[in-house]
């Protein structure tokens, strides 16, 4: 892989996820990693009308609108290299229109708006003819690249965002164009490379990273919620949200193993708060916990799991819990996806209950084998952003005029 671009280019990246949101944003990640060797621009996600009446409690909300009426924190610079944008405009909250004309005129009228915004912060940078990342925003990236002026743009592309309703009503149409006009798209899947593939041939699966080492090292200590459950511990950790997680899968395994201790970790849902699953005396909800409080609970799991349920939002999503589970070095049962199929080698993949009981038991069995434990590890210390972004590299240089 090569380690660097063939012409030397500062880069803008506009993200759909802004930089102060702390969990699962993977285009931050990126980007610290990108700005070791590139001047990187961030652009936050614009504040729109909408959003500012709804939510002016929220503190995104609330810096934003500090930067548009006042001026502050619009250009800053959090570390070398590094310098991140809340541009000094509102735009018009569009998604409720109708397809159409008058749609197409608001779109285009926000992203000269934004346009202006990023020439204005690349100019007091000095960035000349920049390279354009754009993380999933298929509205407001849509003609970014035609009004800045730019001559490459690059649609990283890690969710399927047209799974959801509000994104669906005119990314249907959207999402298609962009990824059609892009010189390359990039894609954390390859079910995601695969849809992609269908609209831009310039397509590359450049996988994900994770802080693994964080999960590689055993922690000094076991959290007291945890250290009294009787074992063997089979647990998840993430968002217990209906849409992700198979309910009525984890009831069954607790109902037909009952001395097994099911632990999830992770605020719920609605569904997850009145489901079954809190009349069982083996599973425990340890609620809530920080990033850096969840390597020492992955530690005292005896199996990890991730029983997603397969739909348009998750068969394609890279399962990064998977690179945590690994780097501990854990027995991991997963459903079976295509995105999973990058860890078939060191997890169990399973497509229905029986599958998932007779996987845990063998995971079980085989937990403290050394020779399986180190190639979890490897594979999971291969997944890391440096990688993922090498693989960035050698796609864009596939592309770039010299």
């Amino acid at each position: 892989m090569e380690n660097k671009l063939k012409v030397k280019k500062d880069i803008i990246m506009l993200g759909i996820q802004p930089w102060d949101i702390e969990i699962g944003c993977n285009f931050k990640n990126m980007a610290l990693e990108i700005a070791k060797q590139y001047r990187v621009l961030y652009v936050n996600r614009p504040l729109d009308r909408i959003t500012s009446i709804k939510k002016k409690e929220d503190v995104k909300t609330i810096n934003r609108l500090n930067s548009i009426k006042k001026g502050i924190g619009v250009l800053d610079e959090v570390s070398p290299n590094l310098w991140i944008f809340n541009p000094q405009t509102m735009l018009e909250s569009i998604n409720w229109m109708p397809a159409g004309f008058i749609y197409r005129f608001f779109n285009k009228r926000n992203n000269q708006k934004l346009a202006k915004e990023i020439k204005w912060a690349c100019n007091e940078l000095g960035f000349h003819q920049p390279i354009l990342l754009t993380d999933n925003d298929f509205y407001n990236g849509l003609y970014l690249k035609k009004y800045i002026g730019l001559d490459f743009e690059m649609y990283y592309l890690r969710d399927y965002l047209l799974s959801q309703p509000y994104f669906y009503k005119h990314g249907i149409r959207s999402e298609p164009t962009l990824i059609a006009q892009s010189d390359i798209v990039t894609t954390n899947s390859t079910y995601l490379a695969d849809y992609a593939a269908q609209y831009n041939k310039a397509t590359y699966y450049i996988g994900q990273g994770c802080e693994v080492e964080e999960f590689a090292q055993k922690p000094n200590g076991i959290p007291p919620d945890i250290k009294t459950i009787q074992k063997p511990i089979i647990g998840y950790c993430g968002a217990l949200l209906s849409l992700r997680l198979d309910i009525n899968l984890l009831l069954s395994i607790a109902q037909k193993r009952p001395a097994w201790s099911l632990v999830l970790i992770g605020p719920e849902d609605e569904d997850f708060k009145k489901s079954a699953l809190h009349q069982l005396p083996n599973i425990h909800f340890l609620g809530h916990k920080e990033p850096a409080e969840l390597p020492a609970y992955v530690h005292q799991f005896d199996v990890c799991l991730n029983p997603q349920v397969v739909n348009q939002m998750t068969i394609g999503n890279y399962p990064r819990k998977i690179d945590e589970y690994l780097a501990a070095g854990k027995p991991t049962v997963a459903t079976s996806t295509p995105a999973m199929n990058e860890f078939k080698e060191v997890t169990y993949l399973c497509n229905n209950e029986e599958e998932y009981i007779a996987a845990i038991e063998e995971g079980l069995a085989t937990k403290d084998d050394a020779e399986a434990i180190a190639a979890r590890i490897a594979v999971a210390r291969s997944h890391t952003w440096y990688h993922s972004v090498m693989r960035m590299y050698d796609a864009i240089n596939k592309h770039l005029k010299n």
